[in-house]
């Protein structure tokens, strides 16, 4: 398995090596390259998948990469039934994204530039998900990063684009430092940054250096979940080529802080004040997040928020000890999210890349299969029975519910809540852009079906969407629960299904769809309002003009009184005296090598004088 395991990791990389070099002689052959690797990725972790089924696992190590007195960290993979299904999910959505790219980037002149990213994007996140201890998940975790940079900054003569890959990079640096600290603790108090070295030595720990590396690692997932208060990056990373928001921002990088607690379970079962507070900053970013896509207009904003609910979501589930709902969510997310992301991208390939929901209406007469297709992904994730989200949702509520954390029925309620608004502004977006009459007719005049290269793979995630929730069925006892539940939680309670908790929560998603069709039939869902909530949810309850307040602006006047004082004065003034201590040793030489000899003479009689005298005395 170990043959196949590198293969997976290499294959994605030789394909950025290759477009990298020779992607401008390649031109569009460049996504058939980075495309097939993929493809090739995807095979290969299908195999993986149907390995670890039979009953097969792996660690092992392929190097030592540091070695330092007792310390050693290597090169190596861990396969087990958390990372194969991981893989599975990120060749997969990743697979079909590399497909939609061919019509979506068609003509781009960064078109090789483009695959090169997402063939190095893939490379990185297979090496999170696959490392078998934190070092080397960390280089994973930071090449994500890099790539998410890349990619959000791709179209980088548009200033918008680069502040926000530039954002997205500071913001992923603070959430990282603290995922850096946490592994420092580790080796500190263990000696060791292997999983299962970690694990089984985890029970030295006392409570309170346990929950603060618990707590750290979560700082780290913050950042690159998209989770408050480090949330603020992710919607403006819209600025990137849609299938590049699909990729990394819905389906694949956002979800590793997910996984990464998921992987840690063993230090946050020992940390619970660690885990409530991971499940009530869940809660929260899911409310808050969802409040602004209640009234957002734009397209890919509206689902940039929405996937930063649906991680609080996750977040709630491995929080409450609940980590195969989390992780199967995770999964379901991938497919239905990844799907809207696309279907979204075919609207703006029609409307001349507008974002403004408030400026289409009525595609569905032309664009058939997206708008079906985007419905199917709407469906999902407001958690209608028997699509996917409606399983993994309904998981996550009911560890909610059952679950041994302080206001544990609150949060149950408060995701509920959370529920029917998800609906509501998924169900607002269907409306406002496929149904109804046109509002802007020179858009709709022009408006057409996207190419096959890019509706296929919206069927194919469409039907994901539809079928990858039955891998829970039964609910808590479906083949998800027995893959997963016997390395992640063999300690947690599956409950019985509880049909009026089920209720309840396909109620909530009704009644987001009920509110969202009585609006659209009244006009109403693009209409603002002069309502003083309103005016907060438009401005995304000023967080980002309360972080350039507290945060940026006084930074930003730090570094110029460093400049102007410390830099100036200090830096600057070591250099220059460097440079006029230098200049004066010059014209004093200059004084002294005059290149006359009746000079050089003089001044060697002076020194055999002097010497003379020095010797006699």
């Amino acid at each position: 398995m170990l043959t196949w395991v590198i293969l997976i990791v290499l294959f994605p990389l030789f394909g950025a090596c290759v477009n990298g070099l020779f992607g401008s002689r390649l031109r569009r052959a460049a996504g058939y390259v980075g495309t097939l690797m993929v493809g090739l990725s995807w095979v290969l972790s299908l195999r993986v998948l149907a390995a670890v089924v039979g009953g097969e696992t792996l660690n092992e190590d392929v190097y030592v990469w540091i070695a330092a007195g007792t310390f050693k960290a290597a090169v190596g993979f861990q396969v087990d039934a958390l990372s194969a299904m991981m893989i599975v999910t990120v060749t997969t959505v990743s697979f079909f994204i590399h497909v939609y790219s061919f019509g979506y980037m068609h003509g781009d002149r960064g078109f090789a530039r483009f695959y090169t990213y997402l063939n190095l994007f893939v490379f990185s996140m297979l090496v999170l998900v696959l490392a078998n201890n934190y070092l080397l998940m960390f280089v994973g975790w930071e090449g994500v990063g890099l790539c998410s940079y890349l990619l959000i900054g791709f179209w980088y003569e548009r200033k918008a684009a680069s502040d926000a890959g530039k954002k997205a990079f500071v913001v992923n640096r603070i959430g990282d430092f603290g995922f850096l600290i946490g592994i420092f603790l580790m080796v500190v108090h263990l000696g060791t940054v292997s999983y299962g070295e970690v694990f089984a030595k985890a029970e030295t720990l006392s409570t309170g250096v346990a929950t603060a590396i618990a707590l750290l690692l979560f700082l780290g997932a913050c950042g690159k979940s998209a989770q408050f208060p480090l949330y603020v990056w992710l919607p403006d990373a819209m600025e990137g080529p849609t299938p590049v928001s699909s990729l990394i921002h819905a389906a694949t990088m956002v979800t590793a802080g997910v996984y990464m607690v998921a992987r840690s379970h063993v230090l946050y079962s020992m940390a619970p004040t660690a885990g409530a507070v991971v499940a009530w900053v869940g809660v929260f970013t899911a409310l808050l997040a969802a409040m602004i896509a209640l009234v957002n207009t734009d397209i890919k904003r509206v689902l940039a928020y929405s996937t930063v609910s649906q991680l609080g979501y996750m977040f709630i589930g491995v929080g409450v000890g609940a980590y195969t709902a989390g992780i199967f969510h995770l999964f379901t997310h991938a497919f239905f999210k990844g799907l809207m992301f696309l279907a979204a991208g075919s609207v703006m390939h029609a409307m001349a890349d507008e974002l403004d929901m408030r400026k289409f209406g009525g595609l569905m007469g032309k664009m058939k299969i997206t708008g079906w297709t985007f419905v199917i992904g709407t469906v999902a994730i407001a958690g209608i029975p028997p699509f996917a989200g409606f399983w993994s949702k309904d998981e996550i509520l009911a560890g909610a519910f059952h679950a041994q954390v302080p206001g544990h029925m609150f949060m149950w309620a408060l995701g509920v809540v959370g529920a029917a608004m998800t609906s509501f502004y998924m169900f607002r977006l269907i409306f406002m852009t496929f149904f109804g009459s046109p509002r802007d007719p020179h858009l709709y005049d022009h408006a057409h079906e996207s190419p096959a290269n890019m509706t296929v793979p919206l069927i194919v995630l469409a039907i994901g969407s539809v079928l990858a929730g039955f891998a829970g069925y039964p609910m808590g006892e479906g083949w998800v629960n027995h893959f997963l539940g016997p390395l992640l939680a063999p300690e947690y309670a599956v409950h019985e299904l509880n049909l009026v908790l089920v209720g309840v929560s396909v109620a909530a998603g009704v009644v987001g769809f009920v509110i969202a069709l009585l609006m659209h039939r009244a006009g109403a869902l693009g209409a603002g309002s002069a309502n003083p909530l309103y005016g907060l949810l438009e401005n995304k309850w000023y967080v980002d003009e309360v972080y350039h307040t507290l945060v940026v602006r006084p930074i930003h006047r730090l570094s110029l009184g460093l400049w102007r004082i410390f830099d100036t004065f200090v830096v600057d003034g070591i250099a220059n005296g460097l440079g006029y201590f230098v200049v004066g040793v010059s014209w004093l030489s200059t004084r002294l090598q005059t290149g006359r000899a009746p000079t050089y003479a003089l001044w060697m009689t002076l020194g055999v004088v002097v010497m003379l005298y020095l010797v006699t005395i």
